[in-house]
């Protein structure tokens, strides 16, 4: 094994759902880097020279290995997963694998991009649109997203607690931090039965408690 946890220094923001993600996936699997240095994606650090000299894009998380850098939080988990492969996040079961990433990918793919900080700073910046739109947007994609997202969910409810069964999995490891976002932004997602079951059963788990951000 050429690349290790524990020799990496993991560039994280507390808030951010993807570097949430990966905070649970390590957590789960039991391993901590090396060192974690944060960058505060509000006073814009990731377009600063000194990350960008580590990091090939002004995104978090990514994780430094000395040797290369890389980004994205789900390949990230991935190669946790071949790594490091108890628990599994993936399940080895080919339908379950596809089930596990069709529900995370619908997430981190179809949702989370479209409010991500560099898109909302773009709707109120260049395109010189207020907050008012800026929250609207925010909220139009969330409850798209989780209605596409519910329908999904509800195949699985008799399979137990987590997304897809009794163990947490990738596509957990994607929608709590999602959730958490909507509700920071007051989006109103009541509705979202499943969803809000998963959620509020993942952070029971120690594992989710442990990488959870710390309230502003």
């Amino acid at each position: 094994m050429s690349l290790q946890v524990s020799s990496a220094t993991l560039y994280d923001f507390p808030f951010s759902s993807a570097s949430y993600r990966l905070r649970i996936a390590l957590s789960l699997k039991g391993v901590a880097p090396r060192q974690t240095k944060g960058i505060n994606l509000r006073a814009f650090e990731q377009k600063g020279d000194d990350y960008l000299a580590v990091s090939d894009a002004p995104m978090v998380p990514s994780m430094d290995f000395g040797p290369a850098a890389f980004g994205q939080s789900i390949a990230l988990i991935e190669w946790l997963d071949k790594v490091y492969p108890d628990p599994r996040l993936i399940p080895e079961d080919c339908d379950d694998a596809l089930a596990v990433r069709s529900i995370a990918l619908a997430i981190a793919c179809d949702i989370h991009p479209l409010n991500t900080p560099r898109v909302l700073n773009h709707l109120v910046g260049s395109m010189a649109q207020n907050e008012d739109v800026r929250d609207d947007w925010y909220a139009h994609w969330v409850r798209e997203g989780f209605t596409v997202l519910e329908r999904q969910l509800e195949r699985y409810a008799s399979r137990g607690p987590f997304c897809i069964g009794t163990t947490p999995t990738l596509a957990d490891l994607c929608l709590v931090p999602q959730v958490l976002n909507a509700r920071r932004f007051g989006v109103p997602i009541d509705e979202f039965a499943r969803i809000n079951a998963i959620d509020a059963h993942c952070t029971t788990q120690a594992a989710f408690q442990v990488a959870a951000p710390k309230p502003d």
